[in-house]
């Protein structure tokens, strides 16, 4: 599939000067325009880019780490289970926590507030996330 880097670039130009930011918290689940990324990185889908991210530390009202979620309907290796954390935060619907791909990102990039995950799994996660450090 072809990635439209181009009006990537454009969107991206539109929230460098977005002035408001909007509040999160750690736990949030919030579509995030995450953008056209290179290679096997995780885009973001649609007209905005958009991806859910889970917030998992923030650091300041500016900046926090997230991961991207997809939806868990594909099948994963026992040898990869181990970047992956399965979860739900809607009804009838299993996302996975792609937690390879934890990133630091700007508050402009958040969109609109759709959920959060559950505290004892996003005790899990992070201990899974830990697990995969050095």
């Amino acid at each position: 599939m072809k990635k439209d880097f181009q009006k990537w670039h454009t969107q991206k130009e539109k929230l460098n000067e977005k002035e408001n930011r909007l509040f999160f918290h750690v736990r949030e689940i919030w579509y995030c325009s995450l953008g056209a990324n290179v290679g096997f990185e995780t885009d973001g889908k649609g007209e905005d880019f958009l991806r859910p991210v889970v917030i998992v530390r923030k650091f300041n009202n500016e900046i926090f780490w997230a991961i991207p979620l997809t939806k868990s309907n594909k099948s994963i290796s026992e040898k990869s289970e181990k970047y992956y954390f399965s979860f739900s935060f809607v009804p009838e619907i299993n996302s996975l926590a792609v937690l390879s791909q934890l990133r630091l990102v700007d508050a402009s990039r958040l969109t609109r507030h759709v959920g959060e995950i559950r505290e004892a799994e996003f005790k899990e996660l992070t201990k899974k996330l830990k697990a995969l450090l050095p």
